[in-house]
């Protein structure tokens, strides 16, 4: 198969998850003579739906953004493993619009936050494990600026960082659900902020680089 034709799918299937996740906000149902202030409270209702569906839709553009990258950046070609994990990608991608509908009804109950987890969770590990598989491969060509140091800090920083914080606002969900939905919601918008990975880098590794040269001197 072509990487064209890899790409094409990859794009459609996100056109229409992200279309399927407006598909469940609906239009207020009131009935008979209705007034202005019922419409705007029926629609107040609504607003864990919108929350909801602004996080999935920042989640499925970044790993849209990410999955891309690694198809016209890492990888040069695919092989029958790469399409596999590929699928894989697709089937937890598939799943957004269901946990993040189940966020939106069930916004105030560990089950709603845990679902949209799990899945964020699912679907940052299999991209981590694409990344790995196409560096690793001895059948995959990889493109240079894709193995330098800084570069592969950067990517398992912008996948590994989601994973770790979605599993911890499942864990602090049991005990707060507000501080769980913020902690979720710092996973999901991470990647979107251009600068995130390399402040991350300059947290934690370039201290720790500095820790190792001084107990080397």
């Amino acid at each position: 198969m072509k990487k064209e034709r890899l790409d094409g799918l990859a794009d459609g299937i996100f056109a229409i998850v992200i279309t399927l996740l407006v598909i469940e906000i609906r239009v207020p149902e009131l009935h008979g003579i209705v007034t202005n202030s019922e419409l705007l409270y029926a629609i107040y209702e609504l607003y864990p739906l919108f929350l909801a569906y602004v996080l999935s839709f920042s989640l499925l553009f970044t790993y849209w953004k990410a999955h891309n990258y690694l198809l016209s950046v890492y990888a040069k070609n695919i092989n029958p493993v790469l399409l596999n994990y590929n699928a894989l990608f697709f089937f937890f991608v598939a799943l957004v619009p269901f946990s993040s509908h189940m966020l939106g009804r069930y916004s105030d109950t560990q089950v709603g936050v845990t679902i949209l987890g799990l899945n964020t969770i699912c679907i940052g590990l299999t991209l981590m494990f694409m990344r790995r598989y196409i560096l690793q491969s001895k059948d995959i060509e990889n493109a240079e600026e894709a193995t330098t140091a800084r570069n592969m800090r950067h990517g398992t920083i912008r996948t590994l960082v989601p994973v770790i914080v979605s599993a911890l606002a499942i864990v602090l969900s049991f005990a707060n659900i507000q501080v769980a939905l913020l902690l979720f919601t710092i996973a999901v918008l991470f990647n979107l902020i251009p600068q995130s990975a390399s402040w991350v880098d300059k947290i934690f590794f370039r201290s720790k680089l500095r820790e190792e040269i001084n107990m080397n001197n």
